[in-house]
């Protein structure tokens, strides 16, 4: 009876808390909204289309056979879709954090941006679980045996649950925010960050925790994933941020600017941060084991010097951070370009991590001469529509979401 009363109580609540011209104010400044320049419906089309096309890749790459239409094998099993997935929640995972900092935690200066992040963080977890779901077998019998056969002991499984779990807070707490319910929502913003973070360092143990790939073996990736996941969604926010009030032809205003000068900051920080890490990282691996020793060869001196020094290094963290300097926080186009470096360098990040992890032939330190050279991969005309396939989703929900919700607009800053 108890529990049936502050429920009650909680739906009262939010009843009180929702604005009854709501509803109607919405509708017509959809209608208002939607009657925009032709520049956007071009984007808008161009995106609709690609996402499409990716679709109808997949779905030809389900038919004809994952062996035959994508460039894994036996010996790399993890191509650029799982590469792809983790940029995308990784992304995601981040803009939830550095939202939570304001709409959770109460930091003034973070509150404008959690209405466009926390849409922002709905849209991109679901563009990591479409690519996911061109990459496993059979995704309908997982998502089955995920409820009627939990296996406690995986950590995929635990994986899959969280971010379900964590996706289902966040359209709560977006929902709640729509309607003006903030006392609630930042209860769901909450629970959204808890099994998010959980979720995600979890993710970083699925990587750490395989002894036969020392590379990425180590309590480093949770670690790891963590700090790289507040980086990206910095710049997930500042990058999206610009674009919506491009989008929506307005001048920016002093809070948000502030907010932007915030995360910017932090954004500084976390890459000083990441840089740290990863010195440390290739130090210690360069005198690992041979196979983790051949691993950052070829990636400091190898096939994938290019990816590590020219993306990964320097437009993922090295050029964004001095232009974030440079900028002193307060030229917010500059800060923009940075952010955009920083969103492709990053995902050269999550690419490389999934493959270089895999090129070493589990036999290398060995010495047997048919295991003694690194493994080839290329991603196939499937496996790089699809994930252009998961961009469009990302770019054709952003220009909807801003059209339809008005700028994220919010009295909470």
């Amino acid at each position: 009876m108890a529990n049936d009363v502050q429920l009650s109580d909680i739906v009262k609540d939010v009843a009180s808390s929702f604005d009854s011209t709501f509803a109607s104010n919405w509708w017509s400044n959809v209608l208002e909204h939607l009657s925009g320049r032709k520049l956007f419906y071009v984007i808008l089309g161009i995106s609709a289309f690609v996402v499409f096309a990716a679709a109808a890749v997949g779905l030809d790459a389900m038919n004809i056979g994952y062996r035959t239409a994508y460039g894994v094998t036996r010996e790399i099993p993890w191509g650029v879709l799982i590469g792809a997935y983790v940029f995308f929640v990784v992304t995601s995972t981040g803009l939830c954090i550095v939202s939570s900092i304001g709409h959770v935690f109460g930091v003034q200066e973070f509150m404008p941006i959690a209405k466009r992040s926390v849409f922002l963080a709905i849209v991109t977890i679901l563009a990591g679980f479409t690519v996911i779901f061109f990459d496993i077998e059979n995704p309908f019998r997982m998502a089955l045996y995920n409820v009627i056969s939990p296996n406690l002991t995986s950590n995929i499984w635990w994986m899959g649950t969280l971010y379900g779990a964590y996706m289902f807070f966040m359209i709560v707490e977006f929902i709640l925010l729509l309607v003006g319910s903030h006392k609630y929502a930042m209860y769901a913003g909450l629970l959204g960050l808890i099994s998010g973070v959980s979720a995600h360092s979890n993710l970083g143990g699925i990587f750490g925790m395989l002894h036969a790939r020392p590379y990425w073996y180590g309590p480093f990736m949770p670690i790891y994933f963590i700090a790289s996941a507040m980086m990206s969604g910095c710049a997930a926010i500042i990058f999206f941020t610009y674009l919506g009030y491009k989008i929506n032809n307005e001048k920016m205003d002093k809070p948000m600017e502030r907010a932007l000068q915030a995360v910017g900051k932090l954004a500084t920080l976390l890459i000083a941060i990441l840089m740290f890490f990863y010195t440390w990282k290739i130090i210690t691996g360069l005198v690992g084991d041979p196979s983790e020793v051949a691993a950052f060869k070829a990636e400091l001196a190898g096939p994938y010097a290019v990816n590590f020094w020219g993306f990964e290094v320097a437009m993922g963290m090295v050029i964004p951070f001095i232009l974030f300097l440079r900028s002193k926080f307060r030229n917010i186009g500059m800060m923009f370009v940075a952010s955009t470096l920083m969103i492709i360098g990053i995902f050269m990040m999550r690419y490389d991590l999934v493959v270089v992890g895999q090129i070493v032939p589990s036999f290398y330190e060995l010495g047997v001469k048919e295991y003694s050279s690194l493994l080839p991969y290329h991603p196939t005309f499937h496996e790089i529509m699809i994930v252009v396939g998961g961009m469009g989703i990302v770019a054709m929900t952003f220009l909807l979401g801003e059209r339809v919700f008005q700028g994220h607009k919010s009295e909470i800053h």
